[in-house]
């Protein structure tokens, strides 16, 4: 599953576009990384168990992202964004969108290192 943020994917075709689809997450903190940012947050520095929790999230919202356009036909997303909401300082949610396209190779292309 090839997924960028722009537009286009040079050196493919686009030949249908099945529309928007979306992979979302919703994650709370422990009680462990909550008193652990609140420490941080007074002596400063970065919150590492925080900055683990969105990364996991991230991960788990692409993955999401690309099962559900495969589902719908697709290879490749286009236009990827992600967004991210706090919710009362407990926890985050995480979604992944884009347009779920079908592509091809233009004559004479060679595949990227994502295709070996």
């Amino acid at each position: 599953m090839i997924i960028v943020t722009s537009n286009e994917i040079p050196g493919y075709r686009i030949n249908y576009a099945f529309g928007e689809c979306f992979g979302l997450t919703v994650r709370s903190r422990n009680i462990g990384s909550n008193i652990g940012a609140g420490f941080k947050a007074m002596a400063g520095g970065e919150l590492k168990g925080i900055t683990q929790l969105l990364h996991d999230c991230r991960q788990e919202a692409l993955q999401r992202l690309a099962n559900e356009a495969q589902q719908r036909g697709a290879n490749a997303v286009t236009a990827f964004r992600f967004e991210t909401t706090e919710f009362g300082g407990t926890g985050i949610e995480v979604c992944a969108y884009g347009t779920a396209v079908a592509i091809e190779p233009l004559p004479g292309t060679v595949p990227g290192p994502s295709e070996f």
